[in-house]
């Protein structure tokens, strides 16, 4: 089984930068996306042999994701069930037979870390939510989680300790999240793996120094370990300052 996740950064803008031929290109068989920055009846995207799901913010032009999946879910929810961080469009949860599969956009803890004691709620609620899944059926998560775990996974560590995205509480979250019984499985195949990113800020052209953070992933239940084949980050892939993140599983 072949899975994407991307941070498009407005899928308006990435279709008009070859969204279309990446996605016909991978063929995968769930393809997931945050930052759609969509509200409903804006875009009428025909994708043949897929089914959509999509959820929007409530505020316009900000956030959402979506999900494309060949094989139909048995249910699909949308949020986590929590008024309080159910507004902005950030998770869809499909499930199926063997698994769920949950798509996140991560709230970002913002520019002098306005939002961060938010993200430390969001971020114990959403491990709960996870956990509540993964008592029923193994879990399979991905999108923007706007964390780099560790100081391998961004380029420049020292001087980014206290900005948004490598605080030591968001990094200790998802920790957090792995001590719970989760795997980041780039990590898993490429312990030692350095200078692969998925991230890069836009403002000051990193992407040309490669000068990146490692903030999309494939994380997956302890129980689906076995199941991985293969992990990947496709920095070869333009279209959005993020490039998608790959998982193959034996499911």
């Amino acid at each position: 089984m072949k899975l994407v996740s991307w941070n498009v950064n407005g899928i308006r803008a990435a279709l008009k930068k070859g969204f279309m031929d990446f996605f016909n290109d991978i063929d995968a068989d769930v393809f997931c996306l945050q930052e759609i920055k969509l509200s409903e009846g804006q875009l009428d995207l025909e994708l043949d042999g897929y089914y959509q799901y999509w959820n929007y913010a409530e505020k316009k032009g900000y956030s959402g994701t979506a999900v494309f999946t060949k094989e139909e879910p048995l249910h699909v929810s949308y949020g986590i069930d929590m008024e309080e961080h159910d507004n902005e469009g950030r998770v869809i949860t499909c499930e199926y037979e063997d698994f769920f599969l949950v798509t996140c956009y991560t709230p970002n803890s913002q520019r002098g870390l306005a939002r961060l004691d938010y993200r430390m709620t969001w971020e114990d609620d959403f491990r709960d939510y996870l956990n509540m899944l993964k008592n029923v059926k193994p879990v399979v998560l991905c999108g923007d989680l706007n964390v780099a775990h560790k100081e391998i996974d961004l380029k420049n560590p020292s001087s980014n300790k206290k900005n948004a995205g490598f605080t030591e509480e968001e990094r200790t979250q998802f920790q957090n999240l792995l001590d719970a019984g989760y795997t980041d499985t780039f990590r898993h195949l490429y312990p030692d793996a350095e200078d692969r990113y998925s991230w890069w800020s836009y403002i000051t052209k990193a992407r040309d120094r490669n000068a990146g953070w490692r903030i999309d992933y494939f994380v997956v239940s302890d129980d689906l370990n076995d199941a991985i084949i293969e992990a990947d980050i496709r920095d070869d892939i333009l279209g959005s300052d993020h490039c998608p993140v790959t998982l193959e599983l034996d499911i």
